[in-house]
């Protein structure tokens, strides 16, 4: 007799859990690394390893030409997953030589020759991200958060043993780069393992259509989001050199700790779940799960920024602090990306890759006069203000326009956004007074943060309490099937709001 499947409430129930302790225990080891670096590399190194990073990060994010999401949310995902493997292995072969042909010049362009050899070693993780698409959709479609949280576990194992080692035996920038390839070979292989998908070459031409059309517009989508989030690292280091993108690079590292946690976690089952809920219930999906997360991001982005002093001085050492400046505006845009990648995992999920594409569009296009105008006006800092003003007078707007297009109730999801606003601004105001009256870092940062998170949580307990419910009692109690058709022609990319 065959086993019955769990239901969906089941399945997102298991992947939360497994995901939050992932985010959990493997955010709190790369924090633990990343202070330790800190204190082993200078500033100028950390700029150096921006360079290069950024450029891998921004092309990593087209290897995938946007397939993992189609898989993930496709109703016949091995008809798929040929025609897709040869895809994503062609793009990053493709992408892999490119890079590293152009490595050196690139760097150059960027203003930190140093970081040509670097960017050179890291050109071959676009290869083995290519390769990678089919298993990790695998895994994700099936919120196999397990077996991904195995993944992850070998993943900063590798990456971070190997790091220590080789930045301790002299190899400087070079062992970040050879950590981080070493790292993703393990990673590829795992999810081959784990995910019991095979190494399969096809290419239907039936198929392919399909999925480029709705592959290519995401791929464009996360080639502008990762350029969103370093056309300011570009700036920085062609304008004021690899110190001060050091500091800034440090700085906007820790802004990512909300959005890289809990982030994570929801990322790894919303669209999954927004896929497979019923059609007539989905306009109100999103609006039902957004009031945890906003309360929770908002609550850590608000505590980096108002502690960012005590917090750079105690973690990285007083050397760091010219970063705290930055943190105090970087940290409310880390809690806003939160919002912004679940807005953009339900359009996705409601197959509108278009409209997430011109989102990222306006949203580049709004930032880069105000990241060349912020730095400019005042440094670092003043790019940091531009990354924030962006987020809330475009970018809020965009996803805005684009929700409603897809048939999301933004007046249900509005009402759930003030009451964190509301009581960030006295537990704010409460964390700063206290501050002032201790002497240290440490009991800086123990007085700011307790007080702060305590009257926040106070306000919001009722609330935050309801919010939970209506989650819950949203979700649908029975098995749920992903009703979504295999490939979004013009109607799906709107299937409320017509936009194009």
């Amino acid at each position: 007799m065959e086993k019955p499947q769990p239901s969906l409430v089941t399945q997102i129930g298991h992947g939360l859990a497994w995901s939050s302790i992932n985010s959990l225990l493997l955010k709190l080891g790369t924090l633990a690394i990343g202070i330790v670096l800190a204190r082993l590399l200078a500033p100028e190194q950390f700029g150096v390893f921006a360079v290069a990073l950024t450029v891998q990060l921004v092309l990593m994010s087209l290897a995938d030409l946007g397939m993992t999401a189609d898989l993930v949310r496709s109703a016949d995902p091995a008809r798929l997953a040929p025609t897709v493997g040869t895809l994503g292995l062609a793009t990053g072969a493709m992408l892999t030589t490119t890079l590293a042909l152009s490595a050196q010049g690139l760097a150059d362009l960027l203003g930190s020759p140093e970081a040509g050899p670097v960017i050179q070693v890291m050109s071959f993780s676009l290869l083995m991200a290519g390769a990678g698409v089919v298993p990790y959709a695998a895994l994700q479609r099936r919120f196999a958060q397990k077996e991904l949280f195995g993944i992850a576990l070998a993943d900063f194992t590798v990456s971070s043993t190997l790091t220590l080692m080789l930045v301790l035996s002299g190899y400087g920038v070079m062992g970040l780069a050879i950590g981080r390839l070493a790292a993703q070979l393990v990673t590829l292989v795992l999810q081959f393992v784990l995910s019991g998908e095979r190494i399969r070459f096809g290419f239907n031409r039936t198929v392919a259509p399909g999925v480029l059309a709705f592959g290519l517009p995401v791929a464009g989508a996360n080639v502008l989001s990762w350029a969103l989030l370093n056309v300011d690292n570009v700036v920085i280091s062609r304008l004021a050199g690899p110190v001060a993108l050091g500091f800034y690079f440090l700085a906007f590292n820790v802004s990512n700790w909300p959005m890289s946690a809990l982030g994570q976690v929801v990322r790894s089952i919303s669209i999954p779940a927004f896929a497979r809920v019923a059609s007539g219930r989905s306009d109100r999906s999103i609006a039902a799960v957004i009031g945890p997360v906003w309360a929770v991001s908002l609550l850590a982005g608000l505590m980096l920024a108002v502690l960012s002093a005590p917090l750079v001085e105690l973690v990285y050492g007083s050397r760091w602090l010219p970063a705290a400046a930055i943190l105090a505006w970087l940290g409310i845009f880390g809690a806003l990306r939160t919002l912004f990648d679940l807005s953009a995992s339900y359009l996705l999920a409601r197959g509108a890759a278009k409209a997430t594409l011109i989102v990222q569009i306006v949203w580049i296009a709004g930032l880069i006069p105000a990241v060349l105008l912020g730095m400019q006006l005042s440094g670092t800092t003043g790019v940091a203000v531009a990354h924030l003003l962006a987020a809330v007078l475009v970018v809020c707007p965009s996803y805005a326009v684009a929700l409603h297009h897809c048939g999301a109730d933004l007046r249900s999801l509005v009402t759930r956004l003030w009451p964190p606003l509301a009581a960030a601004i006295p537990a704010g105001a409460l964390a700063v007074g206290s501050m002032s009256l201790t002497a240290t870092p440490l009991t800086a940062l123990i007085v700011g943060g307790v007080s702060g998170t305590c009257i926040y949580s106070l306000l919001l307990f009722s609330w935050f309490r309801r919010q939970i419910r209506d989650t819950l009692a949203f979700l649908p109690r029975g098995d749920a099937r992903l009703d979504v058709p295999d490939h979004p022609g013009p109607s799906l990319a709107a299937p409320s709001g017509g936009m194009p």
